[in-house]
This record gives structure tokens, sequence and C-alpha cells, in this order.
């Protein structure tokens, strides 16, 4: 049986013979079902309509994409660790090339998402890899594909060796997940946020919402603790969920800045 996955957000479900009628995720009000209605896709048939692209995002950071774009559109990051590499989010598609690709580096040592919008195919990457997919505990009940592969951390922080930290800061969802990569932009530390902290427009600053689509925003006090939450972390650059979303320097004071001018407009 197929596993089905939503076009609309790019979520894959458990093998079933037929897919529900409305999407789990996207009929929550944080995302929504499609204007033309629910509709539904397999990996076998992505496959055949769309493919994997790969660009150098930094040292030892490389971003993978789908074109053309899909669902909601992000792209995943890899980072390259000679203690085995890590893949920072998914997306719906693992093509042949690309997955030979990545096993032409190291393959991965484990999987870490920022939140359920981009849980995509996490068990199709996590079994052709044979690597564990890392989650927040909170995020528990939005696992539409249970798999042993997926192991839930509780928490506010989870080490991932030497130089990667899974950092748990709430908001766009209760187990929002940001990595902290201390060894990256040349020691100067990288944040890869996913949208838990999005990076804005103009890539000078950062915004928090509870729901993007829907323009939900998030209270001062979530965002005042996503702020704590990384507070302790020295980061450079932080890489948001899409291709050049990149505050490229001084991103700590980026967020700093970014959240007062946030609570400001609340409280006005």
């Amino acid at each position: 049986m197929p596993y089905f996955i939503c076009t609309n957000c790019g979520t894959q479900f458990a093998e079933s013979s037929e897919p529900l009628p409305q999407c789990t995720i996207c009929a929550e009000e944080r995302e929504f079902i499609a204007w033309d209605g629910q509709s539904w896709t397999t990996a076998d048939e992505l496959a055949r309509t769309h493919r994997n692209v790969v660009s150098q995002e930094g040292s030892g950071l490389i971003g993978i994409g789908m074109e053309p774009t899909f669902a909601i559109g992000q792209r995943a990051l890899l980072v390259r660790r000679p203690e085995g590499n890590v893949l920072w989010d998914c997306i719906p598609l693992l093509d042949e090339s690309l997955a030979q690709l990545i096993e032409g580096i190291g393959g991965l040592s484990a999987i870490a998402i920022s939140h359920p919008h981009y849980y995509a195919s996490m068990v199709d990457w996590a079994e052709r890899f044979d690597c564990p997919v890392l989650l927040h505990e909170a995020d528990r009940k939005w696992v539409m594909r249970p798999s042993p592969a997926i192991e839930f951390w509780e928490g506010d922080t989870r080490k991932m060796g030497a130089d990667l930290t899974l950092i748990r800061c709430g908001g766009h969802f209760a187990g929002g997940t940001v990595l902290h990569w201390s060894s990256g932009a040349d020691g100067r530390g990288v944040l890869l946020s996913g949208d838990i902290i999005y990076v804005a427009q103009d890539r000078q600053w950062v915004s928090f919402m509870y729901s993007f689509p829907n323009r939900i925003p998030l209270s001062a006090d979530k965002v005042e603790q996503i702020v704590s939450q990384v507070e302790p972390y020295q980061f450079e650059r932080i890489h948001g969920a899409w291709w050049d979303k990149t505050v490229s320097t001084d991103a700590k004071a980026a967020v700093h800045r970014s959240a007062r001018r946030y609570i400001q407009h609340l409280r006005d």
C-alpha cells in the first residue's frame, strides 16, 4: 500500500489503501486546506515530476531542495562533519541521484527537524540512510507516519556530538527547535532555524509567528522565550528554511533587535 503525501504541506502519512479525506496537518489552524481542495501524491509520483537540487550554502553546509517547488517549498540543510553528517529539516523527495551523492560523502548519522511542517518524508530518508530522526517529545502527536527510526527527546537541549546542539524554543509549535552549530562560520557559530526564527525578506531582521499563512502572531512572552533559549549560544549567521533566507553577519544582534521591534509593535 502507498504512503500518501499531502500536496499542500508535503507531509507523508502512514501506509494506507486510501488517503484521508483531509490532511491532519493542513486542517489545523497553522496551515490551511488548499483552495482547490485536498489532493495527494506519492514518492514514486513525485520522482516522475520533480527532482532534487543541491547548492553549497557555506563551508560544510549543503542545501537540498526540490525543483519545481513543491508544497511549502522549504529546503533541507546537510551539515558535513567528521563525526557524521546531519540533515536538518526534511523535504518530501529523495531521488536516487541525491541518495548516491549523500552516500558518497559519508551518508547521514542523524536527521533532526525543527517542527511538524517539515517532517515531510523523514521516514523514507531515515530508512535509506539507516539513521535516527530526532524530534521533540512535545510534537509527538503530529507524527503522521510512525517509525522505530524516530527518537523523541525531552527537555530544552539535546547534544549531537561536540559542536551541534538542538534547542527547544517553542513558539510556532510547542516542540519548535533550532540547531546550533558552534563550528559553523569558521567557529563563529551558525543557527539553523527553520522558521521557528524566521529570516525576514530583507535578511537583516527576523520574525516570529504562530501561523505564517494565516497571519497569527506569537505573544510577547513566547517571543521572549525564544530569545532566552538561544541567548547562551554564539552565532554569526542564521540559515532559515528557504533558499537564500540567511542573515549573514551579526545574526545574534539581529535576533535581539527584531524581538524588541516585534514586542514594541504588539504593545503600541
